[in-house]
């Protein structure tokens, strides 16, 4: 009988591992381009699946995690101004008990940089959340590299 009962829970177990699949809704790219021999503007984009979407980074507090950028220190270069996002849509939503601000399908993250030498590689990493209209996923952080040449 505990060996019936055994190959059973293995076989349960193996069909709902093959049915389990981690979400990945949200996928980044990144990309620079140098808009004279001393400045640089950083491009963050965000590919999201169809039905899913990621807040903004000027969610109010009390909400879903917005999206932030933070950028590892370096001698090679600094940061002019906050990283601009384009306009978001607006809505109330009733899990948050709140209007947010999100992107659905793409958005492109921007911030503009000074550089202290003609060549280097900023470094990062961005932290956000994703949620459809069933549910959220824990806030996820992912980091960056973007070479500037």
């Amino acid at each position: 009988m505990k060996k019936i009962t055994l190959v059973v829970s293995m076989v349960l177990f193996t069909l709902f591992g093959a049915f389990a699949q981690i979400e990945k809704p949200v996928t980044w790219a990144y990309s620079a381009k140098k808009i004279s021999s001393t400045e640089a503007v950083l491009y963050i984009k965000a590919t999201i699946d169809d039905r899913w979407h990621i807040y903004s980074q000027n969610v109010k507090d009390g909400g879903p995690v917005k999206t932030t950028f933070t950028f590892a220190p370096s001698k090679d270069f600094s940061l002019i101004g906050k990283t601009i996002e384009p306009k978001a849509i607006t809505k109330y939503e009733s899990t948050f008990k709140m209007n947010v601000s999100y992107f659905e399908k793409s958005v492109i993250f921007q911030q503009k940089v000074k550089l202290n030498k003609g060549a280097t590689t900023i470094k990062g990493k961005v932290e956000f959340m994703v949620c459809n209209d069933k549910q959220c996923l824990p806030p996820e952080e992912v980091e960056f590299s973007v070479p500037v040449k």
